[in-house]
C-alpha cells in the first residue's frame, strides 16, 4: 500500500472565515465548563473568541514541544508550560487548539489533563483525519474538516496580509 499524498497548497483564511467557524464550533460545544485550556500557539486566538462567547473566565495555557528529526513519532514530549495538577483537579475543561494534524498535541495535553484528575472536551477549527496518528479518536468539537495546509490570518509571516502587501500592484 503507497502512502496517501494530501496537497500542500495553502488555504489562506481571513478573520471572517475564522468568525464562521467559530460561529459553526459554539452551537456544539456542551457548556458550562470550568475552565478553558488553550494550547500555545496555535490555539490562543480560537480559544480567546470561544472564552469570551461562553463566558468562561478561567483561562489556562498550555505548550508543548516535541522533539524534530529521527523518530520524532515515538518522541516524548517536553512540557514547556502546563497548569499544575491543583488548578486542574476535579474541573471541566474545554481544550483549544486550532487544527488537528497528526493529532499529537492535543492527545498529548488531554492526557496529562486526565492523570491530574480533571474531565475534557476538545475543540478545534480544523480537524485533518487524513494525518492524525490517532486513526480511532479526533477532537470532539471541529468546525471543519480538511486535507489543506491552512495559513490562519494569526499567522503574519505566512498569513493573507503578509502575501497581500507582498503581492505586485497594478500601475
Amino acid at each position: 500500500m503507497t502512502a496517501l499524498t494530501l496537497p500542500r497548497v495553502p488555504e489562506f483564511l481571513s478573520w471572517a472565515d475564522v468568525d464562521n467557524l467559530i460561529e459553526h464550533l459554539l452551537p456544539q460545544l456542551r457548556a458550562p465548563y470550568d475552565a478553558l485550556l488553550m494550547i500555545t500557539r496555535g490555539g490562543i486566538v480560537p480559544g480567546g473568541l470561544i472564552a469570551e462567547a461562553l463566558d468562561i473566565r478561567y483561562i489556562l495555557t498550555a505548550a508543548v514541544e516535541f522533539p524534530s528529526g529521527g523518530q520524532t513519532r515515538l518522541a516524548w514530549p517536553t512540557f514547556l508550560q502546563f497548569p499544575s495538577d491543583s488548578l486542574l483537579k476535579g474541573k471541566r475543561l474545554l481544550i483549544v487548539d486550532d487544527i488537528w494534524e497528526n493529532g499529537r498535541t492535543i492527545t498529548t495535553v488531554t492526557g496529562r489533563v486526565k492523570a491530574a484528575g480533571a474531565r475534557s472536551e476538545t475543540a478545534v477549527l480544523h480537524y485533518k483525519p487524513g494525518t492524525s496518528l490517532f486513526k480511532s479518536i479526533g477532537p470532539d468539537y471541529y468546525a471543519a474538516v480538511t486535507d489543506r495546509f491552512i495559513v490562519y490570518p494569526w499567522e503574519i509571516e505566512r498569513g493573507p496580509d503578509r502575501v497581500q502587501a507582498n503581492e505586485p500592484q497594478p500601475n
